[in-house]
């Protein structure tokens, strides 16, 4: 792999697994002998640093240093545990401001692929960030109509434990830019997601009824949103 960057972010509303998942990504990735990089999450540092939550007028400034953070490495595999974009949804749905969108939606564009959590895991408390279960669907939603708004191409992640992993790793092996043929030959090694469920499925049925997404709430919509991405990528 030459010098240049590859940038991955994990968006989604809170409690959806971005920090394990991005730590598994890496993990394997360094695995293979790719040099991999978890940016963390700069709202997370902040809160605890300050004991509370950022205000209207500090959100800018976070979204920013994020940013930073992203962009500032210049090469490896830059897996990003939250991007500007999500600072400026929750900007707009705690204060009701929306003039994060732009600058966070020209970030999010220059991400090679995008993976958005599903939210099939449950929720649990973490301290000051975290608001409720309550919040996390009209977040994704914010969140979903924010990127296709802009078209930006995104992937829904979903499975427990080892199996969120899996799908992760199928999105980025089919997602990332074909011209990148050593990304692709080095991913190549792990047996898809989708294969494995779809051999388990047949044996256990011998065959007789045809498979179905078994990590995703509704196999039909999201199965087919993740050919639609695939097919406009090529």
């Amino acid at each position: 792999m030459g010098a240049e960057a590859v940038r991955i972010a994990l968006l989604g509303a809170e409690s959806t697994g971005k920090t394990s998942l991005s730590l598994g990504i890496a993990q394997t990735l360094q695995s293979l002998g790719l040099s991999a990089t978890v940016v963390p999450e700069v709202l997370r540092e902040w809160c605890d640093s300050r004991g509370r939550t950022p205000l209207q007028h500090e959100q800018a400034d976070i979204a920013q240093e994020q940013a930073h953070r992203i962009f500032g490495l210049a090469s490896g595999w830059v897996i990003a545990d939250t991007s500007p974009l999500m600072t400026a949804i929750y900007s707009d749905f705690i204060f009701q401001d929306k003039s994060l969108y732009a600058d966070a939606l020209a970030y999010q564009a220059q991400f090679d692929l995008t993976l958005v959590m599903g939210l099939d895991i449950a929720w649990v408390p973490d301290g000051l960030q975290r608001d409720g279960a309550h919040v996390r669907e009209p977040i994704d939603a914010m969140l979903r109509q924010a990127l296709s708004s802009a078209s930006i191409p995104f992937k829904v992640i979903y499975g427990q434990h080892e199996a969120r992993l899996n799908a992760a790793l199928m999105a980025i092996q089919q997602g990332i830019d074909p011209l990148r043929a050593d990304i692709g030959k080095q991913l190549a090694s792990f047996k898809s997601a989708q294969t494995q469920r779809e051999g388990a499925q047949f044996g256990l049925n011998q065959g007789k009824t045809a498979w179905r997404c078994d990590l995703c709430s509704d196999a039909d919509c999201e199965h087919r949103l993740f050919s639609d991405l695939l097919q406009a990528k090529g």
